[in-house]
């Protein structure tokens, strides 16, 4: 109706204007209709934020189950517009239940200090749709071994699956024995996960050397690296052999997001069943660990100090720990970030013992599940000058995820 109404318009006034006018009103017509054809309107999202600080690259989650879809909806065919610009957003869609359809909408909206901005949902012709970029990837890499591997457009990471742990049982060539997670440092934003394996396995270069895009040069062995986790008995702390199972569940330009699973483990005369979730976004330098566990209603997540030259800071209130050591010929710094208050107490735990010297954050277990978030800066990357730079970032995440965008559907 609206259409007609204007169309209407146009024809009334046709014999009463000059050509300029004609034209104007024309261009109008066309602007409506196009208008009209590329998009439908099906829900507003309002995102408010309370922080007095500007919030960007936090992803927010509109599920399925919260829209009440009408029997002809598509739910995978959404596209989240900015109410106020009109401009398309990045998002990507996620099967979390794993039942073959998507059920998670994601994007990264941009948001003022202490303001609200709203979206729509709307389905777009095929033609305005655009190619992204897999930013956030994770695979299982069988030609390493069994390594997995995953990144952002800041940060990659590794660990390590039970082929390497056989091999090393059996003294094998190139076996690793280890829980930890592997810090890998690049410096550049784009994907460099397949690229760096593929120029290692063929022979023709290796990622533990710069060629201008970064390195492995992290050293984990059997400490925690970055994130890895411990149960402490006594005076002990106790840990996991290598993940034996694996799933992916998504990636591409917002989040990548994966499941690994552990053999039950012994503490002590206490066993413990482990299943780690783990997902990275786009922008951040930290994963997300949500631990499944059980045996426990505790448990320690650590960095590893490597040659005890570093910096060790523990911010018990923000919920953070932090260390900034020298690192080869740069220097780098590793954090985990504990939100709700849920950081019991913080650790640092100095042996003799080759590689199991850590920093530890004390994580409480809620119905089974102790949540945290690991990762790194490394200041060769440019991201990050200095110690006091990334604490300052460190207190930004952990105000953020402490005080999450609200989401209203309407």
């Amino acid at each position: 109706m609206l259409m007609e109404a204007y169309w209407q318009l146009l024809v009334n006034h046709l014999t009463k204007i000059n050509m300029k006018h004609i034209i104007l009103l024309t261009v109008l017509a066309v602007f409506f209709l196009t208008l009209s054809c590329e998009q439908k309107s099906v829900h507003t999202v309002t995102i408010k934020n309370t922080l007095d600080m500007s919030r960007a690259f936090e992803t927010v989650k509109i599920y399925k189950s919260d829209l009440a879809l009408k029997d002809d909806d598509d739910f995978s065919k959404f596209a989240v517009q900015d109410m106020d610009t009109k401009a398309i957003l990045v998002s990507q869609f996620v099967d979390e239940d794993q039942d073959g359809q998507a059920d998670v909408l994601l994007f990264q909206p941009e948001i003022d200090a202490k303001s609200q901005k709203q979206f729509e949902l709307v389905v777009l012709d095929q033609e305005t749709k655009s190619e992204t970029i897999e930013y956030c990837y994770s695979r299982f890499v069988p030609e390493r071994t069994d390594d997995y591997a995953w990144e952002n457009d800041k940060v990659a990471f590794r660990t390590y699956g039970p082929t390497a742990q056989k091999m090393m049982e059996e003294s094998i060539k190139g076996g690793t024995l280890s829980s930890g997670i592997d810090a890998w440092l690049k410096k550049v934003d784009y994907p460099i996960i397949n690229k760096w394996y593929k120029k290692t396995t063929t022979g023709k270069g290796s990622y533990h050397e710069d060629t201008g895009e970064g390195l492995d040069n992290f050293h984990v062995g059997v400490s925690r690296g970055v994130g890895g986790i411990a149960v402490k008995k006594d005076t002990t702390y106790y840990v996991s052999k290598n993940f034996t199972n694996w799933k992916t569940i998504t990636t591409g330009p917002i989040r990548t997001s994966f499941i690994l699973e552990y053999a039950n483990w012994d503490a002590n005369g206490q066993t413990i069943t482990e299943k780690k979730h783990i997902s990275l976004d786009y922008g951040s330098n930290l994963s997300k660990f949500e631990i499944e566990i059980s045996g426990t209603d505790n448990f320690y997540s650590g960095l590893t100090l490597h040659e005890n030259d570093g910096e060790p800071n523990q911010n018990e209130e923000a919920g953070w720990i932090s260390y900034w050591e020298p690192h080869e010929d740069s220097e780098l710094g590793t954090a985990i970030v504990v939100p709700n208050d849920n950081m019991m107490s913080s650790e640092l735990y100095v042996t003799t013992l080759k590689d199991q010297s850590n920093l530890f954050a004390q994580i409480k277990v809620i119905n089974q599940t102790g949540t945290y978030y690991a990762g790194f800066g490394w200041k060769e990357s440019k991201q990050f000058e200095t110690k006091e730079a990334w604490e300052n970032y460190l207190n930004d995440f952990a105000l953020k995820v402490n005080n999450p965008l609200t989401i209203i559907l309407n």
